[in-house]
């Protein structure tokens, strides 16, 4: 058998997490003969047309990139080429049956849980949503279908209470390049023929999308609270007062008998306390449309005037 690091690898992904694994596995000499990753995108105000985050690491490593708007009607350029193994990553489109029985080797997938618990789109900012204590990445072979095919590995990671989506996604993008460092090669020599996963226990996530960025202080505060940690730093979860969208970043649970959802009970120098369904949340950070995120504290020194107790939000 080739050394692994001669295995020729095509690789796919498009955010951060997977922009750092591929810089590691090109820091530690796996031969990426090409990277795919989702086409350049307008960001900011001013629609600036900006790549991925994978595509900046395979172009400061002169790796050849390849784009497509929809892989599914657009895949034939890649059926030329000498491939090893496909590995993926967050890459954001479904792989065509053609490109899966392209590598000689196979097609693997690094996933952001444990499966067979959370298949799909969202599986870090479901986990936080869930207010799961514990979380992973299993590296899988790649099926038809959606993150259905044998588990090989898997790296385990503990969510803390205080973790975010920005937080968990830093312990999981170490524990992605580990899982497939430390267990590609069982794999490929089939010491490794990986588990089946058991149907029964399968479950799916969704995509996040702009709707669910809304908070409704109807639910109960814990829940509110899970949301704002699975949508921290981005996209950031939202209130709306006076047609003006405010993002709470970081906020924490208070235990008490006050049933006002949806009602401002403290605001002060010390704390903005909001009533839920049940409990309420203490917000830590927040964002005014158009501004920093600030600690709550400065956020009052500038805003004194702009809450008051009884305000109702939404």
């Amino acid at each position: 058998m080739k050394d692994i690091k001669d295995l020729k690898i095509l690789y796919f992904g498009t955010p951060e997490i997977s922009s750092y694994v591929l810089e590691n596995l090109l820091n530690d000499g796996f031969n990426i003969i090409g990277v795919v990753t989702q086409i350049d995108k307008p960001v900011g105000r001013k629609g600036i047309l900006t790549p991925s985050k994978v595509k900046e690491v395979a172009l400061k490593h002169n790796i050849k990139v390849y784009q497509f708007t929809k892989l599914k009607n657009e895949f034939e350029s890649l059926l030329s080429l000498d491939v090893d193994i496909i590995l993926t990553l967050a890459y954001g489109q479904i792989i065509p049956h053609e490109l899966l029985m392209l590598p000689s080797i196979g097609a693997y997938n690094l996933h952001g849980s444990i499966l067979p618990s959370l298949r799909g789109a969202s599986p870090i900012q479901t986990s936080l949503l869930n207010g799961d204590k514990i979380t992973g990445i299993t590296l899988m072979e790649m099926v038809d279908k959606m993150d259905a095919g044998r588990m090989f590995y898997v790296k385990k990671v503990n969510i803390e209470d205080d973790d975010n989506y920005t937080s968990l996604n830093d312990k999981l993008k170490v524990a992605a390049y580990l899982c497939f460092k430390e267990g590609i090669e069982d794999v490929v020599s089939k010491v490794n023929l990986g588990i089946i996963q058991d149907e029964t226990k399968a479950t799916f996530t969704k995509k996040i999308l702009k709707e669910d960025e809304l908070l409704s202080f109807f639910d109960d505060a814990t829940t509110i609270n899970n949301k704002i940690r699975a949508l921290s730093y981005t996209p950031g979860s939202y209130f709306m007062f006076n047609n003006e969208k405010y993002k709470i970043l970081k906020a924490k649970v208070i235990n008490c008998n006050t049933q006002a959802p949806s009602t401002i009970l403290e605001y002060n120098k010390n704390s903005m306390v909001i009533g839920c369904k049940n409990n309420a949340i203490s917000v830590i950070e927040i964002q005014r449309q158009g501004k920093k995120i600030l600690s709550f504290k400065d956020f009052y020194n500038g805003n004194m005037n702009l809450f008051k107790i009884g305000d109702k939000l939404n």
